[in-house]
C-alpha cells in the first residue's frame, strides 16, 4: 500500500511535464442542465469555460503559472483564480474570461485554497508564507490582510458562514488550523490523521469535515475546539472532501480508487461508494478536485491527468459524461 501511494504521487508530479489529452464529451442525459463550468488547467497554465448545456468548451485563455483552486463571485459575474505558481489572485469575467484584476499577496505567496464569500470578500491561503489572506473589496480597492497560520503547507481553506473564522489544512505540518478573522487571536492547530489535505465546512457552520489521504480517513471536527467528533474510514487516498449543499452528505475524492466515498453526515457512516473510473484507470486519470452542482444533484470530478471532468448523477452514481478539462484541469467552479 505504501509503495502504491508513492507511485501515485510520483505519477501526479510527472504528469506536470507530460502532454495532456482532450476527450470529446458525450451527449448530456438531462436536457435541463444549464450554467457553466470553469476549469483551471494547472499543467497548461490556462483557464477554460465549458457550457454545461452542450458539454463543449466555449472559451480558453492563458492564465498564470500553475493555477489551482477557483471561486465564483456571489453574483456569478466573476471567478477568482489562485495562482499557485506565483504570488497573485487573479480575477476574470465569467462571460468572456477577460482578466479584470490581479491582486498581489507578496513574495513567495503561492496561493492555493480560495473562497469568494457571500459577503463579497475573498479569502485565500498563501502556502509559501505560512499564512492566509482576507482580501476586502476584491473588485475595488482589493486590500489584502494577512493572517499567519505559522504552519507548513497551509493548502486548502474553509470560511465560516459569518466570516468570523477560517480553517486551513496544513499539509506540511499535518494539522488543521483555526484562524480568528475578527479578534485576531493566536491561531489554534490540531494534528489530524496522516497527510490531511481535504477540508469542507457544513452549510450551517457546525461541523468541519477533513480528509487525510495517508490515513484513508475522513474526520468530523468541532470547528471551534478542533476536537474529533467522528472518525470515518473511506477509500484509498482521499485527497479532497466536499459537503452537499443540503448538508446531508459529505463526499471524499479517493484518488487511488478512482471513486467517491459518500458519508451520511448525521450518522458518520460511509453509506456507499461511487465508482468514477476503475482502480486500474485511477493512476492514469489522477482524480483530484470534486464539486457539487448548486442544487446538489450532480457532482463534478476533475480527472487531472486525463484532462477531463466527470459529471456524475449523485442519486444514481451514474457517470453521465466527461467534459473537457483543458490543460490538466484541477481547480473547478460552477455557476448557474
Amino acid at each position: 500500500m505504501v509503495s502504491a501511494r508513492f507511485a501515485l504521487v510520483a505519477t501526479l508530479m510527472a504528469a506536470a511535464c507530460a502532454p495532456v489529452s482532450e476527450q470529446a464529451p458525450v451527449a448530456a442525459s438531462d436536457e435541463g442542465i444549464k450554467g457553466a463550468l470553469f476549469v483551471a488547467g494547472k499543467f497548461g497554465n490556462t483557464l477554460s469555460k465549458v457550457n454545461l448545456a452542450t458539454g463543449k468548451q466555449v472559451a480558453l485563455v492563458d492564465s498564470c503559472a500553475n493555477p489551482h483552486e477557483l471561486a465564483p463571485s456571489p453574483d456569478n459575474r466573476h471567478v477568482a483564480l489562485a495562482c499557485y505558481g506565483g504570488t497573485t489572485v487573479d480575477i476574470f469575467r465569467t462571460d468572456d474570461l477577460s482578466k479584470v484584476k490581479s491582486i498581489e499577496l507578496g513574495e513567495n505567496a503561492r496561493p492555493h485554497g480560495i473562497v469568494w464569500h457571500r459577503n463579497g470578500h475573498l479569502y485565500s491561503t498563501a502556502e509559501g508564507r505560512q499564512s492566509m489572506f482576507w482580501i476586502r473589496d476584491p473588485l475595488g480597492e482589493g486590500k489584502a490582510l494577512e493572517y499567519p497560520t505559522r504552519r507548513q503547507g497551509s493548502h486548502m481553506l474553509a470560511v465560516s458562514p459569518d466570516a468570523t473564522n477560517a480553517w486551513t489544512m496544513d499539509l506540511g505540518s499535518g494539522t488543521v488550523t483555526r484562524v480568528d478573522l475578527v479578534l485576531g487571536r493566536t491561531p489554534i492547530s490540531q494534528a489530524i490523521g496522516e497527510e490531511p489535505e481535504g477540508i469542507a465546512l457544513s452549510p450551517d457552520g457546525e461541523t468541519l469535515w477533513v480528509s487525510a489521504r495517508g490515513s484513508d480517513m475522513a474526520y468530523a471536527l468541532d470547528p471551534q475546539s478542533l476536537e474529533k467528533i467522528k472518525d470515518v474510514p473511506v477509500g484509498d487516498f482521499p485527497l479532497r472532501i466536499v459537503v452537499r449543499p443540503q448538508g446531508d452528505y459529505a463526499v471524499t475524492s479517493d484518488l487511488a480508487d478512482g471513486a467517491l466515498s459518500v458519508i451520511d453526515t448525521a450518522t458518520g457512516a460511509r453509506v456507499r461508494t461511487i465508482p468514477v473510473s476503475s482502480r486500474e484507470e485511477a493512476e492514469a486519470k489522477i482524480q483530484v478536485t470534486i464539486l457539487f452542482s448548486p442544487d446538489g444533484k450532480r457532482i463534478y470530478v476533475a480527472e487531472t491527468a486525463a484532462s477531463t471532468i466527470a459529471e456524475v448523477d449523485f442519486a444514481s452514481g451514474e457517470v453521465l459524461r466527461r467534459l473537457p478539462g483543458h490543460g490538466g484541469g484541477d481547480g473547478i467552479a460552477i455557476i448557474e
